[in-house]
This record gives structure tokens, sequence and C-alpha cells, in this order.
């Protein structure tokens, strides 16, 4: 996901690009009303965090031509103004939240994933292999209807990346270098170890669709992805 954050406290700029950034999510920080108007309408991001009091040019201003020229984007306004009126104002003009400041940093992902929730299609949110469904923006797993099982955000990469790869082997090579970033070091477990992670969050749904390939590495078996007879 590609956030545009818009605010003009350095720190809190930084606290909340580097929590996003650690949830694998992009950022691009504007510090001004001008350029955060600029940078909404241009294209290319997901969600705005939007602070009311920018200078330049008044964050209400920003939301309202911004959705005029980008209605599809979503926005937080992120402000320390207590004025309901504001808070009227800024929903008004088409914010899909408002969270007051001092704000705790879970809290404002909580709400991030309840905007995607409301607004982004099952299609588009759901990653499925026969009956085996990841969601996209609960980070959650599940075979048919059934709850399923919540992963950690690089459990959720590691299998995001099988299922998008079904019946294709992938080396510990591969895997560390699509999903973890980096040369595969043949001294570390890691990649089995998450694996075997995976293999634990998956079993008690039913299903055991990841196969060791002796000398290789593992493969999705998309003939494992369904739901017992």
């Amino acid at each position: 996901m590609h956030v545009l954050i818009a605010e003009d406290d350095p720190k809190i700029a930084r606290f909340v690009a580097q929590g996003l950034q650690a949830e694998n999510h992009e950022t691009e920080l504007v510090s001004d009303g001008h350029r955060a108007l600029e940078r909404a309408t241009a294209g290319g991001h997901d969600l705005l965090l939007l602070d009311l009091g920018l200078p330049g040019l008044d964050g209400l201003e920003v939301l309202r031509r911004a959705r005029i020229a980008n209605p599809g984007l979503r926005v937080i306004v992120v402000t320390a103004r207590a004025d309901v009126d504001d808070r009227v104002k800024g929903l008004d003009l088409g914010a899909d939240d408002y969270l007051p400041k001092p704000f705790s940093f879970v809290e404002l992902l909580a709400r991030i994933r309840a905007i995607f929730r409301r607004t982004e299609p099952r299609s588009e949110r759901e990653l499925t292999v026969g009956a085996l469904a990841l969601d996209r923006v609960e980070r959650r797993v599940r075979l048919g209807a059934g709850e399923g099982s919540e992963l950690s955000q690089r459990e959720f990469q590691l299998l995001e990346h099988f299922m998008r790869h079904a019946d294709e082997p992938q080396s510990r090579a591969m895997l560390a270098d699509r999903v973890w970033g980096y040369q595969f070091d043949t001294g570390t477990n890691v990649i089995d170890v998450y694996v075997n992670y995976l293999r634990k969050k998956l079993r008690p749904l039913g299903v055991e669709p990841l196969r060791t390939l002796r000398g290789v590495g593992y493969v999705l078996d998309s003939n494992a992805c369904r739901e017992p007879a």
C-alpha cells in the first residue's frame, strides 16, 4: 500500500512513516498544504493521512480539492484540532475517518484496515488457490467459509508468494530474494522456520499444501487446497 503522509511536525511524520514501513507499506512525506494537494491529486497513492493544520494551504481545503480530483483516494484526517465543527467539516468533505492527536499507532493501523474492509471489493482483497483464501487486508488465511487463522506480517508475505506461484517450485534462494529481500545465506534456517510456522497455521484449517522438495525447496500444491470431502 502507498501512503501519502501530509504532516508538518517532523517527529510525528517520521514516527508514522517508520511504523508503516515496518508493516511493509510505502510512504511519502509532505509538510505543506500545496505540496500535499499536488501529490494527492497526482495519483499513485492508496491512502492520505492528512493533518488539518498544514502551512500554506489549510488541510480542509486540501481535502476538498483532492476529493474532486481523486475521488478514489482514501483519507484519514489526523489532527490536534479539538473543534467538533472541524471534524464535521472533514467528514462532510469526504474524509473516511478522523483520528485526533495524540493517537496510538496500533489504533491507526486498525482504522486503516477498517477503511479498506469497507472500500475494497472482496475480489481485490482476497487471493485464492482452490478453497484456500488469503485476505490481504486482515492478513488472515481461511479454507472455504471457515473463520481462518491470523498471520504475522512475514508469514503473510511468505504465503502470498507461495499462492501467487502455486505449483511452481520455490528454492530457498528465491524465497530469500523475493520475500526477505536479501541474498540467501546458507548458514541460516530462517526460511525453514517460517515455512514450519505457516504449516502450523494451516494445519488446523484441515489443509497441508506446502510440500518439501528435497534438494530444491518448497512448493504450494494447489491440489491440496481443497475442502475435506
